[in-house]
């Protein structure tokens, strides 16, 4: 399916909230959110997007192949490492809910306009990864 033409208006808010979430964030924190959430997702289109982007900003080869395992590598600062916990919760919602926990580190790192951004964000690419998956998007299409 072409979403896009199947839903165009639904796709042209898709963007406009996409463009949103991500005001006044951080891009390569935005990378690395997008990424993680494609790979927890297995988005292949958004990863390939997503990790093209990235690199296209300066992100490094070592941080993108590493983010898969952002826990063990000392790589990323303390902010990220809470937006990406506060990312993996939100994705994959575990318990059903998100910890008090989780939550609490990303506020301590992140003002709180800041964090609702970043909660946008987080929702808007599981929405992307959801519906790339569920229309079969191609890695390098479109």
């Amino acid at each position: 399916m072409n979403f896009t033409k199947a839903a165009p208006k639904v796709f042209k808010a898709m963007i406009a909230l996409d463009a949103a979430a991500a005001e006044g964030l951080d891009p390569a924190l935005v990378g690395l959110v997008q990424i993680r959430a494609s790979q927890l997702n297995h988005c292949a289109y958004c990863l390939d997007m997503h990790t093209r982007e990235a690199r296209a900003a300066g992100e490094s080869e070592e941080r993108i192949h590493l983010l898969a395992a952002w826990e063990e590598a000392a790589l990323y600062t303390d902010k990220e490492r809470a937006a990406l916990t506060l990312t993996e919760a939100v994705t994959v919602l575990t318990d059903g809910f998100v910890p008090d926990a989780v939550y609490e580190r990303a506020a301590h790192h992140f003002e709180e306009e800041e964090l609702a951004h970043l909660i946008a964000l987080v929702l808007t690419i599981n929405a992307w990864n959801r519906i790339a998956v569920t229309t079969r998007k191609t890695p390098g299409t479109e």
